[in-house]
């Protein structure tokens, strides 16, 4: 079912405020992969907000769907997500990265809770994926698992053998879903390991793709209500986003797929989020 006006604007107003605390972290914590984080606001939001079904009263449920974020360098962005879904107080965020926090720059699902997967090495999450819908399929389980991937980790080769190995088992309860922000961290990935034709490279591995706009919610919604109802084939969204997103000096500018930012740049990109 499509969104409705009313739910549409709760995500975006939830997306900008996510946006606004991801700028507070980096403050907090002396820096971030502050791009790549604002990338997937409206991915992080439209799933932790509307589809994935989970329990932040109870985060070890074990018929909850699962959810890995493969890039795990963009923590800042996924850990105030967890906060403002209620696993932990937003108050808490202030200790980023700090000496005895449990949040540090990649997440570590022995310390965060709600994180499902430590991530942090670029290339695993999508093979932890596998295991997770492998699981679920031999408990009977019908639970979900999403897979969250950089669009530069599919230069890694257990990417593809991971992909390969969902397709050939027929895992229709796996999503993923590649950040396409065409950045990572030395330059365009098409100059650094030109990646495309990347939709039809996870078409001959056996997936459904589906291309959207990875910051629209209509597109995203019409694409995740496929990809639940996906039974025998996974569901690849390649979701094409801006690296920066909302911070107009930060956008399409590799600069900042790590930045430490002082109290004036910090200012200045929030104002920038609350005039877009």
């Amino acid at each position: 079912m499509a969104l409705s006006a009313e739910e549409k604007q709760r995500l975006q107003e939830l997306a900008r405020a996510l946006r606004l605390t991801m700028i507070d972290v980096m403050a907090w914590s002396g820096g971030a992969h502050i791009g790549g984080s604002l990338s997937i606001v409206e991915i992080l939001t439209i799933l932790y907000f509307k589809y994935l079904n989970i329990d932040p009263q109870n985060p070890k449920w074990e018929d909850r769907d699962r959810f890995i974020l493969s890039k795990g360098h963009a923590a800042a962005g996924y850990i105030p997500v967890l906060a403002k879904r209620g696993y932990f107080p937003e108050e808490t965020l202030k200790t980023f990265n700090h000496f005895g926090s449990p949040f540090a720059m990649h997440p570590d699902c022995n310390k965060v809770i709600g994180c499902d997967a430590s991530a942090g090495s670029l290339g695993h999450g999508l093979s932890m994926a596998v295991g997770l819908g492998l699981g679920a399929r031999q408990l009977n389980k019908a639970y979900k698992t999403v897979c969250l991937m950089g669009d530069g980790e599919c230069c890694e080769g257990s990417i593809w053998e991971a992909a390969m190995s969902a397709a050939h088992f027929k895992l229709g309860n796996v999503i993923g879903i590649v950040d396409r922000n065409k950045l990572m961290i030395d330059g365009f990935t098409e100059d650094v390991m030109a990646l495309e034709p990347l939709a039809d490279k996870w078409r001959a591995f056996g997936w459904e793709v589906l291309e959207v706009d990875g910051h629209d919610f209509d597109e995203l919604d019409k694409a995740l209500e496929k990809g639940w109802a996906a039974t025998k084939t996974p569901i690849l969204i390649l979701a094409n986003t801006i690296k920066g997103k909302g911070v107009d000096f930060m956008e399409n500018n590799v600069v900042y797929h790590y930045a430490s930012g002082d109290s004036a740049l910090c200012e200045r990109a929030k104002a920038c989020i609350l005039n877009n």
